[in-house]
């Protein structure tokens, strides 16, 4: 067998539901792999002494050996935990581990690109949200695909329009749910530019299919996703500057394919949240499209502009009247939506009318950096982009507060990672796509290790990868199509319809709570089990900073 076939067979092997072998469900770890320099540990759900880590498949030959640590008492899910520690084993291969007394583990890879495949899938998970085009993707020998959907986008009855159709298609579907939330694209399109903008080099080496659209005059295969929810968001600026909260059915439709659901969808009124949001993605969307598209660039700068001058004019903030609507409401105060967006064109411009407003915004805040955050909470990303400037005329004892105030918090994630028998960087606080809230913690802890390196930050940022691919309670991937015993039943409609391929790729679900224990593979159940666009988007940043860097051609699975 040549390695590269090799590789395909191992990589199909890790990113499909496995299996193939019994594991003993007490044993958990990452099922996707580690990366060989690494730490590489499983948690252990009884006691025991010794272990050993086997190669899968042939003579099982031992390639290392070793004992226990522990026990961890886990007040989250009441378990006294013991440790495997195997950090030790560099020499890339497929293995299993064997606990004495115990049984064996799902087999793991180690690789330098264990993490690639992973990655393609999770951008490729960002393509099937497609709305207003056909989507049409390969993953593991399965076609997942629907026709164009929502073309007929958007109703104006509800901003003063009258019946009338104002062009809204496009966009990415926001989660289980077939609407289209501009606050919720906030922090998705954020975080992904920024992975471009800290691991751009890595992320063109994984070779993503460009899906036809991407690739026109260089247009990076990355970019080209990122520009199908821009291209969407620039049809949501109304003629004053201000932005539309949202493109939505009145209620919830049902579990059938997105071509067919037919009821009428409308513009919803404009927040100040959604218009501070849309200054800030389309300010750096514009640094990121400049050296492919100058035009594109100066078009998204411009939008950016006048969504920020709508803000200057309206300082009070501005709720959305979602009234007769009960789909996704993201209400949310836009005091960090606001400072993100002078940060953002303060990057873009070098405009020091914007760097004034952040710098005073950013006074006022009592904790400059939020260890948990998401789509209700940008201010982390107005901050990274203040601290991460090369441009001159900062304040010099803010930027040393926003320096240290980021280490802080990332060594607060070390520690809550150390105090946790599953080394969940979140610790024990579950909510509403608290997965969603561990991927995040990777954001801050690798721009952290960018300023102030320490192997604590990349390691505990491998943990958060490790806890969502199985390294947890249930010892299973939280992540549809990828890793061990992943997700089958996710809340999300393309999968939940009669007929369905089953869970589409490269989705993470949301997680157990209030509880840890509370989670369910159970599609009716999207309190934990939903999918969502700003879930996924901090799993694409995670993954970007870990790719190899390798191209593909020989090895990668088709998608």
């Amino acid at each position: 067998m040549t390695r590269g076939l090799l590789n395909i067979v191992l990589v199909c092997a890790l990113l499909a539901p496995c299996a193939a072998r019994a594991a003993d469900s007490r044993i958990r770890l990452n099922t996707v792999g580690f990366l060989p320099g690494h730490s590489k540990r499983a948690s252990v759900s009884v006691r025991f002494n010794e272990f050993r880590v086997v190669e899968d498949g042939g003579r099982s030959r031992v390639v290392f050996r070793g004992r226990a640590s522990g026990p961890l008492h886990n007040e989250d899910t009441n378990e006294d935990l013991y440790v495997a520690d195997f950090s030790a084993l560099r020499r890339p291969g497929l293995y299993r581990l064997e606990v004495e007394g115990v049984g064996s583990s799902t087999p793991f890879r180690v690789a330098r690109d264990v993490y690639d495949a992973p990655f393609r899938a999770a951008v490729q998970a960002m393509y099937l949200w497609r709305c207003g085009s056909a989507v049409s993707a390969n993953y593991n020998g399965i076609t997942y695909a629907h026709a164009a959907c929502h073309t007929e986008d958007a109703w104006l009855d509800f901003v003063g329009g009258g019946h009338a159709r104002r062009d809204a298609s496009g966009g990415w579907h926001d989660a289980g749910d077939y609407n289209k939330y501009v606050v919720n694209a906030g922090v998705t399109v954020g975080v992904m530019l920024l992975a471009w903008e800290q691991f751009g080099a890595l992320i063109q080496s994984a070779e993503l299919d460009s899906h036809g659209d991407g690739a026109r005059g260089g247009l990076p295969a990355y970019l080209g996703e990122v520009k199908w929810e821009t291209d969407w968001l620039l049809k949501m600026q109304a003629d004053d500057g201000s932005v539309y909260h949202k493109i939505s059915t009145r209620d919830f439709g049902p579990a059938i394919l997105p071509e067919d659901e037919k009821a009428e969808r409308y513009f919803t009124p404009w927040s100040t949240s959604a218009t501070a949001d849309f200054a800030a993605m389309l300010a750096s969307a514009s640094r990121a499209f400049r050296p492919h598209e100058r035009a594109y660039a100066d078009r998204c700068l411009e939008a950016a502009r006048r969504a920020y001058e709508f803000l200057r004019a309206h300082p009070e903030q501005q709720r959305a009247d979602l009234r007769g609507f009960t789909t996704g409401g993201y209400q949310t105060d836009d005091a960090d939506d606001r400072l993100w967006a002078a940060a953002e064109l303060w990057e873009t411009t070098g405009d020091a009318r914007y760097l004034s407003d952040f710098e005073t915004r950013a006074r006022g805040v009592e904790m400059l950096f939020d260890w948990d955050w998401g789509w209700s909470d940008v201010k982390n990303l107005g901050m990274l982009t203040y601290l991460f400037s090369k441009r001159g005329g900062r304040d010099a004892a803010l930027l040393n507060i926003t320096r240290r105030g980021l280490i802080e918090t990332a060594d607060a994630l070390v520690r809550l990672r150390d105090a946790h028998g599953y080394a969940r960087p979140l610790g024990t606080r579950y909510y509403w796509g608290c997965n969603g809230g561990v991927a995040n913690t990777v954001v801050l802890l690798r721009s952290a290790d960018m300023f102030a390196p320490r192997r604590a930050y990349v390691e505990t940022a491998l943990d958060a990868l490790s806890h969502l691919f199985g390294r947890n309670y249930y010892g299973r991937s939280f992540v549809t199509g990828v890793g061990a015993d992943p997700p089958r039943h996710p809340h999300q409609r393309l999968s939940m319809r009669p007929n369905s391929e089953g869970a589409w790729p490269g989705y993470l679900v949301g997680g157990g709570w209030p509880r840890a224990t509370d989670w369910v593979d159970v599609s009716e159940n999207y309190r934990v089990n939903e999918v969502a666009i700003n879930w996924n988007a901090p799993l694409v940043y995670a993954l970007a900073g870990f790719l190899s860097g390798r191209t593909h051609n020989n090895t990668r699975t088709r998608q």
